[in-house]
């Protein structure tokens, strides 16, 4: 009994107000994955301020696994660009009858976007044994939640996102002088745009259709719906 009446107090007294949660709501509901940018700058306190949110992410075993790479030189943009076309190309062959359908889609905003970070696991992982001797992916979950962080901010703070995962992790490794056992996870491009998509772009451009909670919900066994 007791500790059911801490419980209900603690969930009352820990809760952030009416107002702020319907903000952090707001930033999940609106984010989206951006391709469109309107140039511009981030003013490098802001950009200061969105990385400590990526930095204050969960990680497993307090790895903080994850490392920034800001790409402030324009040349090294444009290779970086180059990495994506290549796998973009070969994407698209890929897809059979959806082919020319994907060409049409706009898969990065590299060029366009006011700053490019790229995201990558660390090196010498494998003496992180704490929460990833049976699941060692929990590195790459663990830098998912900071890109994350980084999302939401971003929207809270009126910029775009995109995240583009359309290259070759060795080649993109190997231009950004990565060390062994370290690999790219995404290239983020970030930056004003003119307006956040009403819905994902790939909804909006009729790719795909997103599939509500209901399907995808079971309780107590795989494929039990409540």
């Amino acid at each position: 009994m007791w500790e059911r009446a801490c419980s209900r107090r603690a969930m009352t007294d820990n809760a952030f107000s009416q107002a702020e949660r319907d903000a952090v709501y707001r930033a999940i509901g609106e984010r989206r994955d951006m391709r469109h940018f309107a140039g511009g700058t981030v003013e490098p306190e802001l950009l200061r301020r969105l990385l400590e949110a990526a930095h204050q992410a969960p990680s497993v075993g307090l790895m903080q696994p994850w490392r920034f790479i800001r790409i402030s030189d324009r040349a090294l943009r444009g290779q970086i660009q180059q990495l994506v076309e290549q796998e973009r190309i070969r994407t698209a062959e890929a897809l059979g009858e959806r082919t020319d359908e994907f060409m049409h889609l706009k898969v990065e905003g590299i060029n366009d976007c006011a700053e490019v970070l790229v995201a990558a696991l660390m090196d010498d992982r494998e003496r992180h044994i704490f929460g990833r001797r049976t699941l060692p992916e929990m590195d790459l979950a663990s830098l998912s939640c900071a890109i994350q962080n980084l999302w939401l901010a971003s929207r809270a703070e009126g910029l775009g996102m995109g995240w583009v995962s359309l290259f070759e992790p060795q080649a993109l490794a190997d231009l950004l002088g990565l060390p062994p056992g370290a690999k790219p996870l995404a290239i983020l491009c970030l930056g004003p745009v003119k307006a956040f998509y009403p819905a994902p772009m790939l909804v909006l451009e009729g790719w795909a259709q997103a599939r509500p909670l209901s399907e995808l919900l079971y309780e107590n066994y795989w494929g039990v719906s409540q």
